[in-house]
């Protein structure tokens, strides 16, 4: 049985989160087995919940029938052992129905990602996380970045009218909005840090009530990336920056190589430990060779 909303929300408060990339064959379908196989291997790590067909999951890639599928494939390989959250996306009529087949297919939760292309105010912004929130009984985070970014008021407004939004990701960082939203609308929502790399902004955002945040490179490093949010929690500034300078920092400066690459420099980093992804799906474009090797010369640096 999928977890209630609040429960939902005490589980992901409790550890790091993550979005599985979303495997591909050659020629770019669906590799059902590779996803299984890295499903399998992450969930055997201390990861608090796993967002199937999120952004590193590629989902803005997926049709519709493709993230319903990877959802189900999900909730069966690892349901049960870590609570998988699917997303809905686009025009709030098609995430409605996204979110309907997600609670169908067994998931435990809900990401509600910005509308597609158009600008909304906020009275639309709240409306479009209510109509979603009322179609599902399964707990919803709203993800505020892009063209969907929440002020305070509209997060207080939202949580008051539905009580199955249980949290808010942030992918915007504004330290002043961030704490105007706390202070409005305190615990009653769990906050998640969604920056990319959301590790850079993990400790200062902890200040600001961001508990937890989802980790990209857990999909290849899980054993650094874990190690850096205990870290975060304990506080510990010297071994923060310290892994700051041995992996992130120099991580990011190939990430900013290109556009696009926040997503696959993740399949890259895969390729680097011999754990292949396959390609990403364009408009996105893979990973260098030269890319591919600096990124395993910074990954055998870490162990």
């Amino acid at each position: 049985m999928p977890l209630a909303p609040d429960e939902l929300a005490h589980q992901l408060g409790t550890g790091l989160l993550s979005f599985p990339v979303t495997h591909f064959t050659p020629d770019l379908a669906f590799d059902e087995a590779g996803y299984r196989d890295h499903l399998s291997w992450l969930s055997g790590y201390d990861v608090a919940g796993l967002f199937a067909a999120g952004g590193t999951g590629e989902g803005f890639s997926l049709r519709t029938e493709e993230i319903d599928t990877v959802v189900r494939v999900a909730v069966d390989e690892i349901g049960g052992r870590v609570p998988v959250l699917a997303p809905a996306t686009g025009g709030t009529a098609v995430a409605v129905a996204q979110a309907k087949a997600a609670e169908a297919a067994g998931a435990d939760g809900i990401l509600l990602f910005p509308p597609y292309l158009t600008e909304a105010g906020q009275r639309g912004l709240v409306e479009h996380i209510s109509a979603v929130c009322r179609s599902t009984n399964l707990g919803v985070i709203a993800y505020s970045r892009a063209n969907a970014i929440l002020g305070d008021l509209a997060v207080a407004e939202a949580a008051d009218r539905n009580r199955n939004l249980i949290g808010l990701k942030d992918g915007v960082g504004n330290i002043e909005e961030m704490t105007r939203t706390y202070a409005r609308v305190g615990d009653r929502l769990l906050y998640v840090g969604g920056l990319p790399t959301a590790e850079t902004f993990a400790l200062p955002l902890l200040q600001l009530g961001v508990t937890t945040y989802s980790s990209a490179i857990f999909n290849f490093v899980p054993e650094f990336a874990i190690g850096f949010y205990e870290d975060v929690r304990r506080q510990d500034r010297d071994a923060v920056y310290r892994r700051l300078n041995d992996f992130v920092l120099p991580y990011l400066d190939i990430r900013d190589r290109e556009r696009g690459y926040a997503v696959s420099i993740i399949k890259g980093g895969l390729a680097a430990i011999g754990r292949p992804a396959g390609p990403v799906r364009p408009p996105l474009t893979d990973l260098t060779e030269q890319d591919v090797s600096d990124l395993k010369i910074l990954v055998d640096k870490i162990g």
